[in-house]
């Protein structure tokens, strides 16, 4: 293949040219298969901690290691061609220095091949997205319900319901998109918070639970693919693979116990 016909990923600097212009499409991914069918379709493409609750039933993102971000990432990175790959520093690998979150950033990167990295935190974390932009690692932000915050959060709650709140969530996204993120997810957010912020940063939001007002969106594959029995309020779901999966295992359960299946001689004849 020529260089002239390669196809070329999505890069940071588009994804940051999107502001105010066309919606961004963003969906979550885990592994190399369900990545190459989104690829055709999003912007970019987020490796998630979700992963721990989705594939690894976990009770939370909290738990999430390192090493398991990595071998989802590479995965992801090795089933796509043309997304921006961003995958999620999981908790207590950035926290602790700048200096700590650059090397477990770069860790990342290098791994992986993935695009950028995904942090949660606001002004808190203004000063580590500067020391890592400033070291060539693209930073994507993440504001309002940040899930490794939950237990301090008491539980997955919507951000900006009391308006008194707001003056705070606005500042996180100042400081961070002042500190070098080049977009920031605003999570379970109500919508006259999202639209302000959204209008006050110069880099694109991300919506998820936030509304329609985000400059683009993005939503957990499983949940809106219906494989998830119980998805968040806001969630739109899409398909029905849960029950599809069922009914097909079912089939193949019943087959099998009826002997309704190839044999050996009709299959490799």
């Amino acid at each position: 293949m020529s260089d002239h016909s390669k196809i070329r990923r999505t890069t940071v600097p588009q994804i940051r040219a999107r502001k105010g212009k066309e919606p961004i499409v963003s969906l979550t991914s885990y592994h190399a298969h369900t990545a190459a069918i989104v690829d055709e379709h999003a912007d970019f493409i987020l490796v998630g901690d979700s992963l721990g609750m989705v594939m690894h039933g976990m009770e939370s993102t909290v738990g999430v290691p390192l090493d398991l971000m990595i071998m989802h990432g590479k995965a992801v990175v090795r089933g796509t061609q043309r997304a921006l790959i961003v995958v999620d520093m999981p908790f207590g690998t950035y926290e602790e220095s700048p200096s700590v979150a650059f090397r477990n950033s770069a860790r990342i990167m290098k791994d992986t091949q993935c695009g950028a990295v995904k942090l949660e935190g606001g002004k808190r974390m203004a000063e580590t997205i500067r020391f890592l932009t400033e070291r060539g690692i693209p930073v994507m932000a993440h504001i309002g319900l940040t899930p490794q915050s939950s237990h301090v959060m008491g539980g997955f709650k919507t951000q900006g319901r009391n308006e008194d709140s707001w003056p705070e969530h606005e500042e996180d996204a100042r400081a961070v998109s002042e500190a070098g993120a080049f977009a920031l997810v605003l999570e379970g957010m109500v919508e006259p918070l999202a639209a302000k912020i959204t209008r006050q940063v110069d880099i694109p939001t991300i919506g998820i639970g936030a509304s329609a007002e985000c400059d683009g969106q993005i939503l957990v594959l499983e949940d809106m693919l219906g494989l998830n029995p119980t998805p968040p309020k806001f969630v739109r779901v899409y398909g029905n693979l849960g029950g599809q999966i069922e009914a097909a295992v079912k089939a193949y359960s019943d087959d099998v116990k009826s002997r309704h299946f190839p044999t050996d001689k009709e299959t490799y004849s």
